[in-house]
Parts: structure tokens; sequence; C-alpha cells
């Protein structure tokens, strides 16, 4: 067996103490329809995308399921990404919790424009115009939003 040994302890555990102040500071973040967005008669926005999201089979809504599909495609690289933009931001779990929500909320923004299946009745096409499922005035899509939690 070899011994090693090494000297500069002290500045390591400082360093290491600066470390863990930076990456506490943060907790988790938040991506969706956050708290208080609602359209302008109100309504909440969660409210309208959670109906979206499962449907409302008593009004003959079908389950438009953007956000889980969005999860179940992009979430495997999500624990990846953030430990790279914990490097890149010097362990500022803020400055890389933000990144990352923000990368998120584009995610679900993409999974919100490019939904098409199942397709809007004739009668809301007509009424519409065209044919996107999840796209009426805009509202939802402008309300994607993410916030960093502290702990």
């Amino acid at each position: 067996m070899v011994a090693k040994s090494f000297s500069g302890g002290e500045k390591l555990q400082a360093a290491l103490a600066e470390l863990a102040k930076k990456v506490s500071k943060a907790a988790s973040v938040e991506v969706g329809f956050l708290e208080g967005a609602t359209y302008p008669d109100g309504t909440s926005v969660a409210m309208i995308a959670a109906i979206d999201e499962f449907g409302a089979p008593a009004n003959g809504t079908p389950p438009r399921p953007y956000f889980r599909n969005m999860i179940a495609k992009d979430s495997p690289d999500w624990g990846d990404a953030v430990g790279k933009l914990l490097v890149v931001n010097e362990y500022d779990a803020g400055k890389a919790l933000g990144l990352m929500g923000e990368h998120i909320a584009n995610q679900l923004r993409e999974s919100i424009r490019d939904f098409t299946t199942p397709g809007n009745a004739k009668s809301t096409i007509a009424r519409k115009g065209f044919d996107a499922p999840l796209r009426e005035s805009g509202h939802m899509l402008n309300s994607v939003d993410n916030k960093v939690k502290e702990s």
C-alpha cells in the first residue's frame, strides 16, 4: 500500500464551505403555470392548462398530454444539464436553476406549439379558423413561467 499525504486542508475546507453556501441558496425550481397567472377574465391559466392536459370528458374535451409528453421526452436529460450549469456558474445554484427553469419552460412552450393530436373538433376549427389544439389566444403559451425557490 502506498501512503499519500497532502497539505492545505484548511484551504480545501474553506473552498468547500464556500461552495456549500452557494449551492444551498436555492433548493428547487418551479416550471409551468404559476400561481396568479390568469386570463383577462380572471380564469386561472393553471385550471385551463389542467383541463387541456387531462381532458374534460363531460364536455367532450379529450386529454391533450402536452405537459406529460414533454416531461417523458425531456426529463432524462435534466439532471446532467443541471450538473453542467452548476459547474459553468461556479456552483451558484440560483443561477443554475434559473437557467434550467428557463430551459424547461422553453421545452414546455415548444410542446404546446407542436401539439397536434387529437386535433380540434370541426366546429372549433370553424370558430378559430385553424386547427391548433392548444392555441387559442396565445395566452396559455405566454403564461409559461419559472421561479427559483430558495431553501
